[in-house]
């Protein structure tokens, strides 16, 4: 499926639903949907700058999505939002530039935000920085399944809020940091779509990246009697003392108290970690 065609399947589901249609369109609908429901929000101090790569990196988003969440899936990880090195580069979670490229075999054209920060430029897949929390996250996928096939056959991976907001420091500031009826007003919406994605997804068991999104699937859980299985791994970002000090082994230790390992490599029962 070419992104054309999953951009026309996009716009054929707009404010429907259809399950005759490929999962990837329907998770690509469902984002779609709320990224402009999104864009329709003014944000509050100290918010200066709000960038969404669902519009300016569609492109590599969608081949994202086409390439691995076009079948059910077992496991379903639920990153917070885009960091400014990871997602808002290459449109992908956590998605630093090379471990897209290199690992998971997406490369494409990525714009810039309508505003942006002089020093939080978007530099698609030439941004010279990589993001720690990106290259933890896919290392530790890269390593444990070998494949991105390995891993995606029984697993997916989505971002709760696709915004990322920013000071006029060009300090980036997360979900938890905005004021609280700006965090309300994208937590009814997204906690919607990641209900519907979910859905979507028939997975058995969500998993927040942080306690963030970990409280957010158990809310959005809740509220839409959804039948599944939440955990939680530790969130790989640097400002996280406890990541800093073996973020690989806490998370493999999570993943074997939680008997997931054997579904996250795909099975492949014969690797050694």
């Amino acid at each position: 499926m070419t992104s054309s065609e999953v951009k026309h399947g996009v716009d054929e589901l707009q404010g429907q639903h259809n399950s005759t249609a490929s999962i990837a369109v329907q998770i690509l609908s469902i984002e779609s949907r709320l990224s402009n429901e999104l864009n329709r929000l003014l944000f509050s101090p100290p918010v200066a700058y709000v960038y969404n790569p669902l519009n300016y990196a569609w492109e590599t988003h969608s081949m994202f999505v086409t390439k691995f969440g076009n079948t059910k899936k077992q496991i379903l990880f639920v990153g917070m939002n885009p960091g400014p090195w990871g997602m808002v580069q290459t449109g992908i979670p956590f998605g630093a530039a090379r471990l897209v490229q290199d690992w998971l075999g997406i490369v494409g054209t990525v714009g810039q935000p309508p505003v942006e920060h002089p020093q939080r430029r978007v530099q698609g897949f030439q941004c010279p920085r990589t993001e720690v929390s990106g290259q933890r996250f896919w290392g530790f996928f890269r390593d444990i399944c070998i494949t991105p096939e390995n891993m995606f056959k029984n697993s997916f991976v989505y971002s709760y809020c696709p915004l990322s907001f920013m000071h006029t420091s060009g300090r980036n500031i997360t979900p938890p940091e905005l004021k609280s009826s700006d965090r309300q007003a994208i937590m009814e919406m997204c906690d919607s779509s990641l209900a519907q994605i979910i859905t979507v997804l028939q997975v058995d068991i969500v998993i927040g990246i942080g306690k963030f999104a970990e409280y957010r699937i158990r809310e959005t859980v809740k509220k839409n009697s959804l039948n599944v299985t939440i955990g939680c791994i530790l969130h790989p970002s640097p400002i996280n003392p406890s990541a800093n000090k073996g973020w690989k082994e806490a998370v493999l230790k999570s993943m074997q108290e939680m008997n997931i390992l054997h579904i996250v490599r795909g099975d492949q029962l014969h690797q050694c970690i």
